[in-house]
């Protein structure tokens, strides 16, 4: 299986993962908010910081989505290393709330990890066409 291939399916399938899960957030965010790792997820009013975590991660997949679909590759892997620092943020804010390391290293470690990991591979795929000279001005005499 080529490069691009694998990128292109790794890429994808942060897309709906993150879509899902944004989605989720938004519609039933009570129940999803158990699963973030927190000790315990916010009550009364607080609950909407939960849907505004939501709309994040559904924005961030489209960006994403947007990216792969109009074929800007390179792009797609500078934006991928960059979303992939909310994942890290997302695993501090449990560790430093006393919340589930379980979760904080095995669901938002791993995941921002595997988007470090597939944006650099993305940048391998295009750093080659990112690197090809211009083509030169045609000399009129």
């Amino acid at each position: 299986m080529s490069l691009k291939k694998i990128n292109t399916v790794l890429a994808a399938a942060f897309i709906l993962f993150i879509l899902w899960f944004g989605t989720e957030y938004i519609l039933s965010p009570e129940t999803t908010a158990q699963s973030f790792g927190l000790p315990s997820p916010p009550s009364g009013d607080g609950g909407g910081f939960l849907i505004v975590k939501g709309i994040r991660d559904v924005i961030m997949g489209l960006v994403l989505g947007i990216l792969l679909v109009t074929g800007h590759r390179r792009a797609l892997g500078w934006v991928l290393l960059v979303e992939a620092l909310a994942a890290y943020g997302d695993m501090i804010t449990v560790l430093a709330h006393h919340g589930s390391v379980a979760t904080a290293l095995g669901v938002h470690c791993l995941t921002a990890t595997l988007m470090v990991v597939n944006g650099l591979l993305m940048m391998r795929e295009t750093r080659k066409v990112a690197a090809a000279p211009a083509a030169p001005a045609p000399q009129t005499a």
